[in-house]
């Protein structure tokens, strides 16, 4: 009987060692390292729940290194299964280089619209090597208890806009607006790319610039400029010094009544507020009354193949599940 049992066991233990050793790792490379969390205690238990055989690993750099980095592993032959890709010209030059493979074939394609899957397609819209993963909107986040205190709604015209800022302004309480300069990136993405496609017309003046019948120096693309030069005189004493950390203080502490944003702070503001403050939202500004607004639908992260990974069928089913609703909903 104790013989049985042992040997009963050893086969177990046997079969269960030759199980696993059929498992297939994926790897995964992103930049989003504040990210790791969701990654490795919801999004990746689900996925290897459904598909047994198949491990994640959610590896992130961190997001300023990680174009040097991932572009080093791909030419050394060391990047992960699957790539996070920015959009746009970064990962149309892996596509290019033949670094990422050719997804236009996956079944999930269907689910995207030609708007979400732009940034990730070749120059023609014949190849699609990313699937989509999240998109974000901009606009304005405002105080709503500094703007019921100091009597303002929320502006839809550039003139009431400007008045609302002089109103702030001149009472004193708060800073008007809080952005900085310091990182540079934000007067682009808060600032220029928040209001411009109300100049340009959203996806009309997009396509007009890549087919040339339009340039940059047209006044639909500098008239944001002049919008933005504006603003300087209500950000703040040092803006110039203020770095994005900062700027996310002042609006969270309560100390500044609006903050040119996007969807992308809802969920990380919303905890650090509550209690203190209620948030609201309101779009860019028009020229005038009646006019049409635009709203940039910033494409922003997504995700491809290594052209080189040594498991595409496992890679590929991931990919088709990062494109359903329960990863999206996740």
């Amino acid at each position: 009987m104790t013989r049985t049992l042992r040997l009963a066991l050893l086969t177990s233990t046997v079969l269960a060692g030759a199980a696993s050793a059929q498992d297939v790792t994926l790897t995964i490379e992103s930049w989003r390292n504040d990210d790791l969390q969701i990654w490795q205690d919801t999004i990746i238990p689900a996925f290897e729940a459904a598909n047994p055989g198949i491990k994640v690993n959610f590896a992130p750099s961190a997001p300023a290194e990680y174009n040097a980095v991932l572009n080093s592993k791909l030419d050394a032959g060391s990047a992960g299964d699957l790539i996070t890709c920015r959009p746009f010209e970064a990962s149309l030059e892996l596509f290019s280089k033949g670094q990422i493979a050719d997804l236009t074939d996956l079944a999930a394609m269907a689910n995207y619209s030609d708007v979400a899957k732009s940034a990730w397609q070749s120059d023609d819209g014949a190849a699609t090597f990313c699937v989509p993963m999240a998109s974000v909107i901009h606009g304005f986040m405002y105080n709503k208890a500094a703007f019921e205190e100091l009597g303002l709604t929320p502006p839809t015209t550039v003139d009431e806009f400007y008045a609302v800022l002089d109103k702030i302004k001149e009472d004193g309480t708060y800073i008007p607006m809080a952005m900085g300069a310091a990182d540079q990136w934000e007067a682009a993405t808060m600032g220029y790319q928040n209001i411009g496609p109300t100049y340009w017309k959203g996806e009309e003046g997009r396509k007009a610039l890549i087919d040339g019948s339009q340039k940059l120096t047209d006044e639909a693309w500098v008239e944001p400029f002049r919008q933005l030069a504006k603003w300087k005189d209500y950000l703040g004493d040092g803006f110039e010094a203020q770095t994005y950390p900062d700027s996310q203080n002042l609006f969270t502490l309560g100390r500044a009544a609006i903050y040119p944003t996007g969807s992308w702070e809802i969920g990380v503001f919303g905890p650090q507020i509550a209690g203190a403050f209620e948030m609201g939202a309101f779009p860019p500004p028009v020229a005038a009354e009646g006019d049409t607004c635009y709203i940039s639908d910033h494409t922003d992260i997504a995700m491809g193949m290594n052209a080189k990974t040594e498991h595409p069928e496992e890679a590929r089913k991931f990919l088709e599940w990062v494109g359903t609703p329960e990863f999206a909903t996740l």
